[in-house]
């Protein structure tokens, strides 16, 4: 067990009429330096705190112990002694909030244990990999210094992002013909102790590619280098002959060109060390609007602040692309540049590369830097330049606006080397009314000479993307934020005298409404289209459509056989509906070439219930006989009776509100009394409360515990009301934002009084927390309805909303457009209100925006 630093913090509120030992939220557990935190109360409550820091969640984790929380009782309530024994416990030294101090067994044992594999499947569909990881990644890798520039954190000693997740090993498995596994072959042959990232299968399935990095005796990890593993053999061996040739990984890495060939972004063999920052600055910053240009963007961290940061952007960012040859042979590809995208044609003939270049902003991230957008050969003669698009600082702040020129362009899924993109008609201003509003066009990849782009589709709201099929059908998606309004048409690009028809138009908040959406298939070519269904002797054209199924009971996803023609429908496959979750993950069944027989259709399924972990199962018609694929243990038997139930209860406007109530494992409210509950939410907005008030989520999901999860204090015997809907709601022309507090207020009080009802919760026990958005909403609950609640855990939360005065969550009124709203959704400015202790949690150097003035707000108690 790694010793973390302040890993376990314990709470305890001696004003209560029986003392309550509260357990650190294991959310809150570290994979970071040590992070600040700060606790205020201005009652007579002695509120004794242990440090603590947060977790990045890098996979589901497993095993937990049931044993209560120190000197429990067995029915679960905590009495004063046993309040007091754990206090003490804890105690035991003079440097509360100094030090590393290690959690009690039942958290970390959830935090220790190694989690289940991550799967994929080959092209082929014949084989999977199981990649294995650890539970968490050693404080030395999160601890390692960071390079933060335009928007990004770089680890400059990797050349890579930092903080990576990473797996450990990599097993390959036959699927037999009866679809279970055959023996383990396991990759072998890197260093003991890699770091292994971005696994990749080349297109015949024969290689599998991937990175390899490993500490070295000054306590850093290497820079990665490339390695290519024989899948039949499991034998694995660097890509370079040379030690010396590292990936840069910064933005993208690599791609397969063809069965034997890679294209690697490297680092430059001849790049010398970092920029060295000057001592005296080159001079003065200035910003001038002298031209009247006024630009308003969102709140940013980590952005370019001078020249010297360009520098250092440049060093870290720019790569050499490598032609790599599984035969050892190399060639260099195009000039070094900061290449952020490498996309080969479906015929392996070409390869679209974008690029960034100065000037770089000093006021927006690097997603809005010039991009260059240029077409290459795959053996590396430049092909010509697509576009070259300028710095877009002055994106409009409003939601569904967009950056002017060519974007989101793509080789079409069905075609061999054809480019298909958007270009927007109203400047990318969502506020300017045009019809219409995007167009997509077409082109071969070296059109003839003369010959233009020829206009696929064109759109009244905004561009969301294509599902590809073939010359007769193709989906196009649009939709608009501020009417949540999203359509689906459908095209015929192949035939202009075909008129293209909508196929779904609906409200996106209005899950009840969701028709599902198109299965793709793997195409030859690597690339995927909506897989079409033939079947028997219909005519009927018909494709797949999966969805999630949401109803007033949950969730039971489906998979509905469409005729694109008549819009009939016909359900073949639908998750159980009593005990278990079920969903759709792919499909298994696409290695021929043509339509898919019905008869012969194979899918790749999950199944979990509340209390049995997610297991996966093939589907083949067609009877539909199920064979299962995996069989991973259950992560936590100790809580595997677990109490778990969709609650639905009603606010006092008539909203129908949603949640999912965790009792500890033989629990009895009428014997064992009320619990001292945490509840854990994250506020939404809607424009309806129709909308607002459908179900999400089933109630037959397995409840996962990761390291951030709230369920980890299940351990210690609490009540875990989890995700209670906090609709905020503008109906019409309302803003949500302008009733912010009055509909959280109302939320809360409505879930509250729900579990006091319940038995379940006792009223003076009740605690409320929530990350980011939901810490806004625990700072503001405590300000504004103190007696709901007996303390709050506000983690990596912003809570002066007029430091983000250009807009925030789906805000996008300025502070000068909405003032009184700013101000009054701000629990900074109602912060003397604030008399229920609050523990406030966020990293030294914190990337959500706003969490930076946290001390100031701590301050302000």
């Amino acid at each position: 067990m790694m010793r973390m630093h302040k890993l376990y913090h314990r709470l305890t509120l001696l004003s209560l009429s029986s003392p309550l030992s509260l357990p650190s939220n294991p959310s809150l557990l570290p994979l970071a330096p040590p992070l600040p935190f700060t606790l205020r109360y201005r009652t007579a409550a002695n509120f004794a705190l242990m440090s603590t820091s947060r977790f990045s969640n890098l996979a589901p984790l497993a095993a937990v112990s049931t044993e209560d929380s120190a000197g429990g009782a067995s029915n679960g309530s905590v009495s004063s002694s046993s309040a007091a024994d754990t206090f003490n416990q804890y105690e035991d030294d003079s440097t509360l909030g100094v030090g590393y101090r290690v959690p009690p067994p039942v958290i970390r044992d959830i935090v220790d244990a190694p989690p289940v594999p991550a799967l994929t499947f080959s092209p082929h569909r014949d084989k999977i990999i199981f990649l294995k990881r650890r539970a968490l990644p050693p404080l030395t890798e999160l601890a390692r210094p960071e390079e933060k520039l335009a928007g990004i954190r770089i680890d400059g000693h990797c050349n890579s992002r930092s903080r990576m997740s990473f797996y450990t090993g990599l097993g390959i498995h036959q699927i037999l013909p009866d679809g279970t596994l055959g023996p383990e072959v396991e990759v072998r042959g890197f260093p003991e102790g890699a770091k292994i990232n971005f696994v990749t299968w080349s297109p015949d399935a024969r290689h599998l590619s991937f990175s390899i990095r490993v500490n070295e005796e000054d306590n850093n990890t290497s820079k990665l280098r490339v390695w290519i593993a024989d899948v039949e053999t499991g034998n694995a061996r660097p890509l370079f002959q040379s030690p010396d040739v590292h990936l840069n990984a910064v933005f993208e890495n690599y791609v397969w060109v063809d069965n034997s060939t890679l294209l690697v972004c490297t680092i430059p063999s001849t790049r010398g060390a970092p920029p060295k920052k000057p001592l005296v600055p080159g001079g003065p910053k200035i910003q001038s609007n002298e031209m009247k240009n006024v630009i308003q963007v969102r709140t940013y961290q980590d952005l370019l602040k001078d020249e010297y940061d360009e520098d250092l952007f440049d060093y870290y960012a720019t790569s050499q692309l490598v032609l790599a040859s599984l035969d050892g042979t190399t060639k260099n590809f195009g000039p070094p540049a900061v290449y952020t995208s490498l996309d080969p044609s479906p015929d392996e003939k070409y390869i679209m590369i974008n690029s960034l270049h100065r000037p770089y902003s000093f006021i927006a991230p690097c997603g809005i830097f010039p991009k260059k957008v240029e077409l290459w050969s795959a053996d590396g003669k430049f092909i010509r330049e697509l576009c070259d698009l300028p710095l877009a600082e002055d994106i409009p702040i409003t939601s569904n606006s967009v950056r002017k020129g060519m974007r989101s362009i793509n080789w079409r899924a069905d075609k061999p080397s054809t480019l298909y993109w958007v270009e927007t008609q109203d400047g990318g201003d969502a506020k300017v009314e045009v019809s219409p509003r995007d167009i997509i066009y077409s082109q071969p990849a070296e059109p003839l000479e003369g010959e233009q782009p020829v206009i696929l589709h064109k759109l009244d709201l905004r561009y969301g993307g294509i599902s590809w099929c073939d010359d007769s059908l193709a989906f196009v998606y649009e939709s608009w934020f501020k009417t949540r309004r999203i359509r689906t048409w459908v095209i015929s690009p192949g035939s202009e005298d075909v008129p293209p028809r909508i196929l779904f138009d609906r409200s996106s908040e209005d899950v009840y409404s969701d028709p599902g959406s198109p299965m793709l298939r793997r195409t030859q070519a690597g690339t995927y289209v909506i897989a079409k269904i033939k079947k028997g002797g219909d005519e009927g054209r018909y494709i797949l459509l999966k969805g999630s199924g949401a109803t007033p009971e949950g969730n039971i996803p489906f998979l509905d056989l469409f005729d694109i023609h008549t819009g009939n429908k016909e359900r073949i496959w639908e998750s159980d509906k009593e005990k278990y979750f079920e969903t759709v993950v792919a499909l298994m069944s696409d290695q021929e070439e043509g339509d898919l027989q019905l008869d012969r259709l194979k899918i790749l399924i999950s199944k979990e219930s509340k209390t049995e972990n997610t297991q996966y199962y093939f589907v083949s018609w067609p009877d539909a006989k199920r064979v299962k694929v995996t069989n991973f243990p259950h992560p936590y038997p100790q809580l595997a009776s677990l109490q778990k139930e969709m609650i639905r209860y009603q606010r006092k406007d008539g909203v129908q509100l949603t949640a999912t109530l965790y009792l500890p494992p033989g629990y009895n409210p009428s014997t064992d009394g009320p619990l001292p509950c945490l509840v854990w939410s994250y506020p939404g907005e809607f424009k309806s409360k129709d909308a607002a008030s459908q179900v999400r989520g089933s109630p037959n999901e397995f409840a996962g515990i990761g390291s951030t999860s709230p369920l980890l204090w299940l351990a210690q015997r609490f009540a875990i009301l989890s995700g209670p809907t906090i609709p905020i709601i503008g109906e019409g022309k309302e803003e949500a934002n302008d009733s912010y507090v009055e509909q959280l207020v109302a939320s809360a009080e409505a879930a509250v009084e729900e579990v006091i009802r319940r038995g379940v919760a006792h009223p003076k026990k009740i605690a409320v927390g929530g990350h980011s958005y939901g810490a806004f909403m625990t700072a503001n609950l405590l300000a504004h309805a103190p007696h709901l609640f007996c303390c709050g855990i506000a983690r990596s939360g912003a809570y002066n909303r007029t430091l983000t005065p250009f807009g925030f969550q789906n805000e996008d009124r300025t502070l000068w457009e909405a003032t009184n709203t700013y101000v009054e959704m701000s629990p900074f400015m109602s912060a003397s209100k604030i008399k229920k202790p609050i523990l406030l949690i966020h990293g030294e150097e914190d990337n959500n925006p706003g969490t930076l003035t946290m001390q100031t707000g701590f301050s302000a108690l």
